[in-house]
């Protein structure tokens, strides 16, 4: 018998695909691979940097999982857009949170967490060299969706003398033009800006005016502070003919890693990201429908306990680096607190000095766009007890900062 000889020894080499190569570098490898290093010199490494609630699930949620997991009929594929017993409880929650009534049948898309939703979007309405209308600094998904799907993103920035909202108004007219979705997120990551209202309506204006879907990333809608509580575009008069809004279980109520999520709104672009999302997964395992089902049925009470503790970690957090000097305003929303880098210092070089002097990892504004330089993130995402560590080292090391 004869064996063709193939010569083993050479390495086959891939090449990343163009699409691939138009993301920008991963700009958090370097504060990864220092992190990994400091373990491993068994440091104490307080991480504010992920945004990645440290509470568990609730345990109600957890033991509907359970019974759900044990029904057979839960363990065949999924329907793509979602079981009709979940639709409801999402129509149900919107109706009462924001007084807005959706049909469950042709308004509401079931996701494998808002993530999934937002970069599989420009794939149903960009076609190449499309513009999509992306905000800078931002959550990176908006980029890098539209790059996927051929599309150009052009950047907004959110400056802070703007209560970092975009200027619709500065948006060149042949950009406009050729523009085909709009990416907004309020309450805001990574700044933490909230918007009104009135914000809302003059987005919704614009859209009609320029034939653009906005697509509204409202994962941090139910984490507001002191009472407040942020609005949905779909409030607005004329939102439903322009707007789609991407919500999330994953802030709400700690469930992360369970992915799942929705998006409301416009029923011809939720159409089309259904029939992208058929093409790709084969919906969400029903167990986790139904657990996601009796958390918005039943959980607004655990909720508020949970929104007490985030608060409770904020004013520690704000007022601590406040009592040092340094520039930092409470957020309305969200759990994240966006910083001004003392000067001297890029965002960069500030994540790095807190690496090295204090063990504390924080992220670098310019890790979410251009715009983003010049500030730096906090995550509150770890008891009290490790945010009284965090400000003590940084009070120890405060004579290396200079507040702006």
């Amino acid at each position: 018998m004869t064996f063709l000889k193939f010569p083993f020894h050479k390495t086959v080499t891939f090449e990343p695909a163009e699409r691939l190569k138009k993301l920008p570098p991963y700009l958090f490898a370097e504060i990864d691979r220092k992190k990994r290093e400091l373990v491993a010199q068994e440091k104490d490494v307080i991480d504010l940097g992920v945004g990645d609630p440290d509470l568990a699930t609730p345990p109600f949620i957890v033991d509907a999982l359970n019974e759900a997991a044990r029904d057979p009929s839960n363990h065949r594929y999924a329907l793509d857009a979602g079981m009709p017993a979940f639709r409801e409880s999402v129509c149900n929650w919107f109706e009462k949170r924001f007084h807005v009534k959706l049909d469950p049948a042709a308004e509401i898309l079931p996701l494998i967490g808002s993530k999934e939703g937002i970069a599989h979007l420009p794939l149903a309405i960009v076609n190449p060299q499309d513009v999509v209308l992306v905000p800078d600094p931002c959550y990176p998904p908006y980029r890098s969706g539209t790059w996927f799907a051929g599309g150009i993103p052009h950047l907004m920035p959110l400056l802070e003398g703007n209560d970092f909202l975009p200027d619709l108004g500065i948006i060149a007219k042949d950009v406009l033009k050729k523009s085909k979705l709009m990416f907004l997120n309020y309450p805001n990551n990574p700044t933490s800006a909230v918007a009104s209202k009135e914000f809302f309506r003059r987005a919704v204006e614009f859209a009609h005016e320029h034939r653009i879907l906005i697509a509204h990333d409202a994962a941090y809608s139910e984490v507001g502070f002191d009472g407040y509580q942020a609005p949905s575009i779909l409030e607005v008069e004329g939102a439903r003919e322009v707007s789609i809004e991407f919500h999330s279980l994953s802030k709400m109520f700690n469930m992360t890693g369970w992915r799942v999520g929705f998006a409301v709104g416009n029923a011809k672009a939720l159409s089309l990201l259904g029939k992208v999302k058929s093409n790709i997964d084969s919906g969400i395992f029903q167990a986790v429908q139904l657990a996601a089902k009796k958390a918005l049925d039943e959980g607004h009470e655990t909720h508020q306990d949970i929104l007490k503790i985030y608060q409770k970690r904020r004013d520690l957090f704000v007022n601590g680096l406040k009592k040092m000097g340094w520039e930092v305003q409470a957020p309305k929303a969200t759990f994240y607190c966006w910083i001004s880098v003392p000067s001297g210092y890029t965002s960069s070089e500030l994540v790095m000095k807190f690496l090295d002097t204090m063990n504390i990892i924080i992220t670098p504004g310019n890790g979410f766009g251009m715009n983003g330089e010049g500030y730096f993130r906090v995550s509150l995402t770890v008891p009290e007890a490790r945010l009284e560590e965090a400000l003590k080292r940084i009070e120890q090391s405060h004579h290396h900062f200079h507040s702006k």
